[in-house]
């Protein structure tokens, strides 16, 4: 049986967004305890490693909710990097030793369901690792300079989404290998590796909050998740 550490990066700046989002308050609860509950929930996950900026530490552990959420489950601070590849290296280093998988979940993801959780987790025994994605319902157009240079096959593209479940060992190999590449999902990595990374069907309503409008329909989710 897998020993698991999930690890949840969390130390963006929120660029896109216009403000730090994991912390901004959605229906009464800041954003990444809703994203961490499903990992608190599952049975298959050992520890919770949660990457934030050194310098909300330790207003994080210091917190009521944190304080109460970790009574469930172990739930480790790691502090992030400058880039997320190295927030999730940070993370993964701080994991237990003993523990041969990491999955790994964009804490802008609030709505992941833990039945996904698991599968993905589940995957990993006949594969280097598993992600969720969702096939794309979009034309998808290659570019280079603003100019098209090829139109992609949309029945053989897939989105990516989070959780992503990997041996840790292979994992961390891949870092090594690709010290100098900058990815944005570590997949990415272990495709660079040649690993056999199967992908699982997601969920639309695992969509990440990147803008406004995504924050928007996430107030609407959770409203309704929660009557």
């Amino acid at each position: 049986m897998f020993r698991v550490s999930a690890i949840i990066p969390s130390a963006g700046v929120g660029s896109r967004f216009g403000e730090k989002k994991q912390f901004k308050n959605l229906n009464g609860e800041p954003l990444w305890v809703h994203t961490l509950k499903p990992f608190v929930y599952s049975k298959l996950i050992d520890e919770i490693v949660f990457v934030v900026e050194e310098s909300s530490v330790s207003a994080i552990k210091n917190s009521g909710v944190f304080k109460k959420i970790a009574k469930e489950k172990q739930i480790k601070i790691a502090k992030g990097g400058s880039r997320r590849m190295d927030s999730v290296l940070n993370g993964i280093n701080l994991s237990k030793k003993l523990n041969d998988i990491v999955c790994i979940h964009d804490v802008a993801r609030p709505f992941v369901k833990e039945s996904l959780i698991n599968e993905t987790i589940g995957a990993c025994k006949d594969y280097d690792g598993a992600i969720l994605a969702i096939p794309s319902v979009d034309t998808v157009k290659n570019v280079e300079n603003g100019i098209i240079k090829m139109t992609l096959d949309r029945s053989q593209t897939w989105m990516a989404q989070t959780p992503q479940a990997f041996h840790k060992n292979k994992l961390l190999k891949a870092f090594n290998d690709n010290l100098k590449v900058n990815v944005t999902d570590e997949s990415t990595l272990m495709e660079l590796s040649g690993a056999s990374i199967k992908i699982i069907s997601g969920d639309s309503k695992n969509f990440k909050i990147t803008n406004k409008i995504d924050w928007e329909l996430a107030k609407i989710i959770a409203s309704e998740n929660k009557s």
